[in-house]
């Protein structure tokens, strides 16, 4: 298969959490991630990582209903892949040959493609458009 898209990493597993500092401790505590807060995305999300691989917490919308798919209360939003430059190109060419919807989002530092799985959970795969150290390291 000529575009078939090559995995570096699991990037990031997003989670809406009740309480963002609550959330953070917690897994600075437990598991020893660090807190990574990137200046142009402003509040959140805030990354707990260890390395390049991590979660991303964002603010769970309490109101919103929990039984309903779009919901973002209490759950985990989506998953990330880390993948290359040239294999994000591939992805954009697969999901078009696949006629798959999917949306292409600017994050300042990544680029990323969204789709959504059978079940509609949402997977990322996303590209580093910058130097790696303006977004790993504190």
């Amino acid at each position: 298969m000529e575009n078939k898209i090559a995995i570096e990493f699991l990037d990031h597993v997003a989670i809406r959490v009740k309480d963002m500092e609550t959330s953070i401790a917690w897994y600075e505590k437990v598991l020893g991630l660090q807190k990574h807060q990137l200046p142009k995305w402003g509040a959140h999300p805030i990354f707990m990582l260890s390395g390049k691989s991590g979660i991303a917490l964002f603010p769970a919308h309490l109101h919103d209903d929990t039984l309903n798919p779009e919901s973002k209360n209490v759950k985990i939003d989506h998953f990330a892949f880390n993948v290359t430059n040239e294999n994000f190109e591939k992805a954009k060419k697969r999901y078009t040959d696949l006629n798959l919807v999917y949306t292409i989002q600017d994050h300042y530092y990544f680029q990323s493609i969204y789709t959504k799985d059978p079940d509609g959970h949402t997977v990322e795969l996303t590209t580093l458009v910058v130097d790696e150290n303006d977004v790993y390291t504190n």
